[in-house]
């Protein structure tokens, strides 16, 4: 009732240029709430906010933290969010399990060289894949990418999965499991493998982005098939903005960086020595049913999802 209340608010005291520019341009709704996981994969969304983008086509768009993907599917399904970025797999496992009628909007991230890091704390023993035999491993979540990508990377090393605990912590929260020895070794992307580097001295063992995951399509910006029917213009407005900004974000550093520190809560330091991903233009299915066909795989799905049902139409 306190969320419906304070958006009524906002949507009547709203009397900006942007807002008056979308009620011109017909848009069906321009205040929206959009969460996303405060990694390198969202820099798009962030340049989208900082450089203006989204106000051009007149929206006013609202970011919030999420530790995962997984964590606000079920708040957009409520209402809660208009549009979530994050891991295409906990969206594919929504989809396949409990048919949630998720769609990618566009695109957001693809794996790129030393983004996805598998760490471990100054001084540790563990020098290679093969001596992750037994021990626990930390992920943002245990039905998103990370476990297909650790799992992966495993499998690819003659260390089968099921040899090791996966143990879920927020990405924030890591690099003090691993200084504590709550974990041994935890799955990190950027800026967060800077930040435990910089932390705690942090060492990284392997990159996931090589072997049966190497250059996986990682994320997107997800909206319902109900919100897409119901806000068609909207959609588009939001898909042209965010494309703009990934063109941005593929040329220019600078831009990247003072997004992340804007919106991602990162610092100025950490966020010029991160290695970022490639933020794609286009969706590619045959790349995401790589995905699909992994998490069959791996036993987070019985039969394999077949992942062009999510991509918009």
């Amino acid at each position: 009732m306190l969320t419906t209340i304070i958006a009524a608010a906002l949507l009547a005291a709203a009397c900006t240029n942007a807002h008056a520019a979308g009620a011109a341009g017909g848009l069906e709704k321009t205040d929206l709430t959009v969460a996303a996981v405060p990694a390198l994969d969202s820099a798009g969304l962030y340049i989208a906010k900082q450089r203006g983008l989204f106000a051009a086509e007149g929206l006013h768009v609202t970011i919030l933290s999420a530790p995962s993907s997984a964590s606000v599917i079920a708040g957009q399904l409520a209402g809660k969010y208009d549009v979530t970025d994050g891991a295409y797999v906990s969206y594919m496992l929504a989809d396949a399990l409990h048919h949630a009628d998720l769609r990618v909007l566009a695109p957001a991230s693809d794996m790129a060289p030393f983004t996805q890091e598998v760490m471990v704390p100054a001084g540790s023993r563990i020098q290679n894949v093969g001596d992750l035999k037994g021990k626990k491993i930390g992920l943002n979540a245990l039905t998103g990418i990370g476990i297909i990508l650790v799992s992966a990377l495993l499998q690819d090393n003659g260390v089968p999965p099921s040899d090791v605990t996966f143990v879920p912590i927020p990405f924030p929260k890591m690099a003090a499991a691993l200084q504590s020895g709550q974990i041994a070794a935890a799955w990190l992307p950027e800026p967060f493998i800077t930040a435990a580097e910089e932390s705690i001295g942090a060492m990284a063992i392997a990159d996931v982005d090589q072997g049966s995951a190497q250059g996986l399509p990682v994320s997107g910006y997800i909206v319902t098939q109900s919100w897409l029917n119901r806000y068609p213009k909207t959609a588009a407005a939001f898909r042209r903005a965010v494309l703009r900004a990934q063109a941005i974000a593929n040329t220019d550093l600078g831009a990247v960086q003072n997004g992340m520190v804007a919106y991602g809560g990162t610092s100025r330091t950490t966020a010029e020595i991160s290695a970022e991903p490639t933020y794609p233009l286009q969706t590619n299915p045959t790349l995401l049913q790589r995905i699909a066909d992994l998490m069959e795989q791996f036993g987070l799905t019985q039969q394999i999802f077949n992942a062009s049902s999510i991509v918009r139409g």
